[in-house]
């Protein structure tokens, strides 16, 4: 009989230190993901000025007078942003011996209105050549578009944890840690580099559509108890 004494208090302790145990739990990796097709809304066209010839200082400043030209051409456009890019000047050679020079330097073009840009390709095209075009979603639509997807890819996250929740018979989870991926592919760009055609020859172009997506992937804990 004392010795039953003796181990109530035991037993007490025991039963009163598991109730105040923290609950376990049973970790699941979860994977979900939001995506629509997105308008591309924005141009953007690469042009060059090209000149030959024998003397490199010349072929400069003919090169200089076409670019300037194609930039005051183009700032008369606001809603047209434009940028110059590489110039180079590199030798021709014939039976390994330098027969002349080749000059050339690139001016970039953007803009949501692509009637705008393809009337100064136009204006231009007695001096500059096209060397690509690209269309693209805008750094802004992009990310209103990611803001929804984002929203969208958590609500179904949290729609997939209850289920696992629910289906494995537990009384809840945590959430352990969490990755947040957004991925969109960019079209690409239509190259005419090498084919000397004046801007006149511009081909036929479809603004199109590029998927964007956000991924979730996290894991979960569920409760043991």
């Amino acid at each position: 009989m004392s010795r039953l004494l003796l181990l109530l208090p035991l037993l007490f302790s025991i039963t009163a230190t598991a109730d105040l145990l923290p609950p376990t739990y049973d970790q699941v990796t979860l994977s979900v993901s939001a995506g629509e097709s997105v308008e591309n809304d924005t141009l953007i066209a690469t042009l060059y000025a090209q000149r030959e010839g024998n003397n490199p200082a010349q072929l400069a400043a003919q090169i200089n007078k076409d670019i300037n030209l194609a930039i005051q051409t183009v700032k008369q456009q606001p809603e047209i942003k434009v940028q110059t890019l590489e110039y180079t000047t590199n030798p021709i050679y014939r039976n390994n011996t330098i027969s002349g020079w080749r000059v050339r330097q690139s001016i970039r073009l953007e803009s949501k209105e692509a009637t705008a840009i393809s009337q100064v390709i136009g204006t231009l095209q007695e001096s500059i050549y096209l060397g690509s075009t690209q269309y693209r979603v805008s750094p802004e639509l992009r990310l209103q578009v990611q803001d929804r997807l984002t929203a969208q890819a958590i609500h179904a996250f949290k729609a997939r944890a209850d289920l696992v929740t629910k289906e494995m018979g537990r009384q809840g989870y945590r959430m352990v840690q969490m990755h947040i991926n957004e991925n969109g592919l960019s079209p690409r760009p239509y190259s005419m580099q090498g084919m000397a055609l004046r801007a006149e020859a511009a081909p036929a172009m479809e603004a199109g559509t590029q998927r964007l997506e956000v991924q979730i992937n996290g894991t979960i804990e569920l409760q043991v108890k």
